[in-house]
Formats: C-alpha cells, structure tokens, sequence
C-alpha cells in the first residue's frame, strides 16, 4: 500500500486536524470490515442526505443508532434464533457490526426507519443562524457608526 505525507498541505492551515485524521483513517482503513453491511449515501436535497444500509434478518431491537459530535454509529446485534433446519448453504450474514459515519459540521440526524430490510436514515445540513452570511450596512462620511472599543480599567 502507498503512503501519502500530507503535511505540506496542512503547513499553512489552522484548525484542519480533524481533517487530517480522517484523511489518515481512510487510506488505513480495513476492506473488509467497511463493505459490511452494504450502505448507500445520496443526496435528496440541497441540504438533505440519507443513508441507507441493508440489515437483512435484523430487526428494530437489533439495531442501535447513536449520533455525537460529527459521528453517527449504527450497530447491529444479531440475536441467536433456534435453527429449525440444516442449511445447505447459508448466504444471508447475521452477524454483529459496527458502521461509523463522520458527518460534517451542522449535519444532524434526522429520522431512522427499517423497511423491507433497508435501514433508511435521514441526515439534514441545519446551519445556525449566526452562521449564515450576513450583509454588513456600509456608512458614507457622516452615518458611520463608530466601532466599540473596550475601556482601560
């Protein structure tokens, strides 16, 4: 595997850590345990995404989803069923996962539903107000406001 140095990229910038663990995850990340289950991630609106996994054989009990600061994890805890039968091949995977999802800044889950198997989750940009760009008045000679200062004490 190819290692990448991506520190000249972070020299002049402040406040970008974050992206550079992701970055480092990512390229060290296991192959094997990202391709299950299987998931899609689309983009239903100009701030709406939803994720949706398939979860074959788990039910509403059997799943957990926990949103944090910029992370969403789905967990899936398959319980043990009485086997009724001898199975001549077994194709359908019940077996216990983990799925961490970084979600960008202001992204917030919105509702989760379990539907023919697929585990639909909706995810929502929400911007907060003092985020959002703002136009400033500018003053001509006389109307401008002077800019507040902080007294000595």
């Amino acid at each position: 595997m190819r290692s990448y140095d991506l520190s000249p990229l972070f020299r002049s910038t402040v406040g970008f850590d974050r992206l550079s663990r992701l970055l480092e995850n990512a390229m060290t990340g296991d192959e094997a345990a990202a391709s299950y289950p299987p998931y899609n991630i689309e983009k239903t609106g100009d701030d709406a995404y939803r994720i949706t996994m398939a979860v074959a054989g788990f039910g509403p009990e059997d799943l957990e989803i926990t949103a944090q600061q910029n992370s969403l994890v789905v967990t899936g805890k398959a319980k043990k069923e009485q086997e009724t039968g001898q199975f001549l091949y077994r194709g359908i995977a019940g077996r216990a996962f983990e799925r961490r999802f970084q979600l960008a800044d202001f992204i917030k889950v919105g509702n989760a539903n379990l539907l023919n198997g697929l585990l639909h989750i909706d995810l929502v940009r929400e911007v907060p107000e003092t985020m959002k760009p703002r136009t400033i008045q500018i003053g001509s000679n006389g109307t401008a406001k002077p800019a507040l200062t902080q007294q000595a004490a």
